[in-house]
């Protein structure tokens, strides 16, 4: 199911543990890609990309529905934060971050952290609680968090959702290109439903949808923007906050799969600005075709 709420929506769909075929928007069937497309890639493997990075010196920002601190799938957290809404008699609502006591309000935001740790154990990892019991939040807490998360120039954000909210279009866009040019790279996940929502839609993030392959080291490119990247995201087995695990699916569990892949190019490659990291992901994708001679078309 997707939760939808007023100003965004979380990208989930709970699975059985019965054999079935999922699909959602934003998803690859398969479509290989002609490696033309990316010129200068074949330089580039995972060797080179990673090697045995495992994150080690890169913070990631969670942005969700808070983690358990103590969840020995999650733990330890370098920081929790929650959004507070501060009105005042007569002015505007402000929002302002400060720390988290309450943990994991719906227990999405422990599943994504977990993923990002299975991908990259060494990363730095921090709570930011937007989100309620019912994944409902608010666009202003959005745009709080992610003002704050990129101020604090985490080398990553994880965006297990959107905003389909017009009003937050301009405010967002303007956050993810200061992002971009800080080479702070937010990984968003693309809606499961073919609508236009914010901000995986904008170039100066890495949208992340998924793929069916149970093989959670995969990595698609797009050919199709506005998604460009896709990861395992069907029926992925996450930690849930009472200690049960389950199988979800949806892009929000694609997202932190990239998210843990660009932690690891970070630990080896620090420098990297996100348009090059876009670059390394392409590299490594592992759904492109040879073209051998234009006339006997492709061979795979």
């Amino acid at each position: 199911m997707d939760f939808s709420g007023t100003n965004w929506t979380v990208h989930l769909t709970i699975s059985g543990t019965r054999r079935a075929s999922v699909r959602f928007a934003h998803m690859n069937s398969g479509k290989l890609v002609d490696r033309s497309q990316f010129p200068g890639s074949d330089a580039i493997d995972r060797t080179w990309a990673w090697g045995d990075s495992r994150g080690a010196g890169v913070r990631v920002c969670v942005i969700d529905s808070g983690v358990t601190p103590d969840h020995p799938e999650v733990a330890p957290l370098e920081g929790a934060f929650t959004v507070e809404r501060v009105a005042a008699d007569g002015s505007p609502a402000e929002y302002r971050l400060v720390p988290d006591t309450e943990g994991d309000a719906a227990g999405h935001g422990t599943a994504c952290a977990a993923i990002i740790r299975r991908v990259a154990p060494e990363a730095a990892l921090t709570s930011v609680r937007m989100l309620g019991p019912g994944l409902g939040g608010d666009g202003n807490a959005l745009l709080a968090a992610l003002r704050w998360a990129v101020a604090e120039r985490f080398h990553v954000i994880n965006l297990s959702l959107s905003s389909r909210k017009a009003d937050y279009k301009a405010a967002l866009h303007e956050i993810a290109d200061e992002a971009y040019f800080n080479r702070v790279a937010i990984v968003a996940a693309a809606h499961n439903s073919p609508v236009r929502s914010f901000p995986w839609t904008f170039p100066s993030v890495i949208s992340v949808g998924s793929h069916e392959s149970e093989d959670t080291e995969r990595i698609e490119v797009s050919a199709d923007p506005p998604v460009e990247f896709f990861a395992a995201g069907v029926k992925i087995s996450v930690p849930w906050t009472d200690g049960s695990s389950s199988l979800l699916s949806g892009n929000s569990f694609a997202t932190p799969h990239v998210s843990g892949f660009v932690a690891r190019i970070l630990g080896k490659h620090p420098n990297l600005p996100v348009g090059e990291i876009k670059h390394v992901l392409a590299a490594l994708s592992d759904n492109f075709m040879e073209i051998s001679d234009p006339g006997e078309g492709a061979r795979i």
